[in-house]
């Protein structure tokens, strides 16, 4: 295929030609293959590339007897290496993992494969998807935009074989920020869904409940029929129109000791004039964050340790070690309760009486230095991950619906910057309308230049 019309294909489109009979799931996968041969060394946004087994089950797609019924018809998509892909290994950035081939597909690959999607590859995590940034030991997961840059984490492999343009789309998990977070590192769309609308089983306990599967895409059309492949409920795919809706604006953090940078204050001030002129009843707002996190970090720390239960310690990273060792500590002190959830969703949901959405930065600063981060210490992580992506825990927690939506570029870094859009339980298709409005209105590069 040539690649200035292949540059122009979107999952969405791909499908479409693949259903007409025009395109070939054959030609599609085997190009797809070949930009992640030629793009991936720059990046190292995938850890396996499942060449002949995808050339193999296009072959097998393209005798499909109806391929008019595949929402995902040919579609290459990356799977983040935190979930079952049958007969693949599922190592989790961590050496202490099973090296073995997994015996099952997880619900989302096994939807997304139904729907004839085609998994081209596994894409790089942090250890265990703890950390902001995807590194191993003498492998780092750069930027597409600035490779002396993180993609984000935990999902910034699948983020950045996206934004590198590798793969239309790639499914991702989000945790404390875990999509948006490097979706909006790397200037693509993605939308963490609300608890329970996508099979999570992720680790021991998808932490607590905090963890949700979802899509991560360059336009918000192919993330809205991923997320409708992956819920199982295909009007997902069909996103309304805007309706005038009240929008709270808010650039405050959950601390005073976190600054937010001013070019990045300027994106969330940029998109607010942009809906205002839409019809839409902006006012700035500040959310009420809690005194502390505590109900984010606690569960993130028991839900490490517990995802690192049956692991040999000597075999992961010393900044996970000490991680999990205070996840145990917490766990033996029974500090993870469901009260802190009841008591913070009370009161986002009153603090939601006024407001449709709300619109906050997606980072507070441009994404951290492309560095061995695995080698540094539990300290230094944190605080580096906490410095830069402070806005999207509390959704987790909460198991609200958020999207991270490119809205511009930060002129020192080179890379992209983004708003977060969230809104209560169900909203899923009101923060999909919002973002295809400001794509629309404020279109964002679909690729990192090569």
């Amino acid at each position: 295929m040539q690649d200035h019309l292949v540059e122009e294909f979107t999952a969405v489109s791909i499908a479409a030609r693949v259903r007409s009979g025009a395109l070939s799931p054959v030609d599609v996968v085997a190009d797809a293959l070949r930009r992640i041969e030629q793009r991936n060394p720059r990046i190292n946004a995938f850890v396996r590339v499942l060449g002949e087994r995808a050339r193999a089950e296009a072959q097998a797609l393209a005798s499909h007897p109806d391929l008019s019924s595949l929402p995902l018809a040919g579609v290459p998509v990356a799977i983040k290496d935190n979930v079952e892909v049958e007969g693949e290994p599922m190592r989790d950035g961590s050496a202490a993992t099973d090296p073995g081939p997994s015996t099952h597909d997880h619900p989302t690959v096994a939807r997304l494969r139904a729907a004839g999607a085609i998994p081209v590859g596994l894409t790089a995590v942090p250890e265990l998807c703890v950390w902001g940034a995807v590194d191993s030991p003498g492998v780092i997961t750069r930027n597409p935009w600035n490779p002396d840059r993180v993609p984000g984490g935990s999902s910034g492999g699948s983020a950045a074989a996206v934004a590198d343009g590798m793969v239309p789309i790639a499914l991702a998990a989000d945790g404390m920020g875990s999509i948006r977070i490097p979706s909006a590192a790397c200037g693509v769309f993605g939308i963490k869904p609300g608890r329970g609308l996508v099979p999570a089983e992720l680790g021991a306990h998808s932490w607590f409940g905090m963890s949700e599967n979802g899509p991560i895409a360059t336009t918000v059309e192919d993330a809205a029929l991923m997320l409708s492949v992956l819920a199982d409920d295909p009007s997902l795919a069909e996103i309304p129109e805007s309706r005038p809706l009240r929008v709270g604006v808010a650039v405050n953090t959950a601390s005073p000791i976190l600054r937010v940078d001013a070019d990045w204050a300027r994106g969330v001030e940029q998109t607010r004039l942009v809906l205002a002129e839409a019809g839409h009843r902006t006012s700035e707002t500040r959310v009420p964050y809690p005194p502390n996190m505590s109900a984010a970090f606690l569960r993130w720390f028991a839900g490490t340790a517990d995802d690192a239960a049956d692991l040999d310690p000597a075999l992961l990273q010393p900044r996970t070690r000490w991680h999990a060792a205070i996840g145990r500590a917490v766990n033996r002190a029974g500090l993870v309760r469901s009260s802190q959830v009841d008591r913070l969703d009370a009161r986002m949901r009153s603090f939601f009486i006024a407001y449709d959405v709300v619109l906050t930065p997606s980072l507070a600063q441009p994404p951290i230095e492309a560095l061995p981060w695995s080698e540094k210490s539990w300290a230094a992580n944190l605080v580096a991950n906490v410095r830069y992506a402070p806005f999207s825990a509390m959704w987790n927690v909460l198991g609200w619906p958020a999207a991270s939506v490119p809205v511009g570029m930060h002129p020192t870094s080179g890379t992209p910057i983004a708003v977060q859009i969230v809104a209560p339980p169900g909203g899923e298709s009101t923060v999909l309308a919002v973002a295809a409005e400001l794509e629309r209105r404020q279109a964002w590069p679909r690729h990192a230049p090569v």
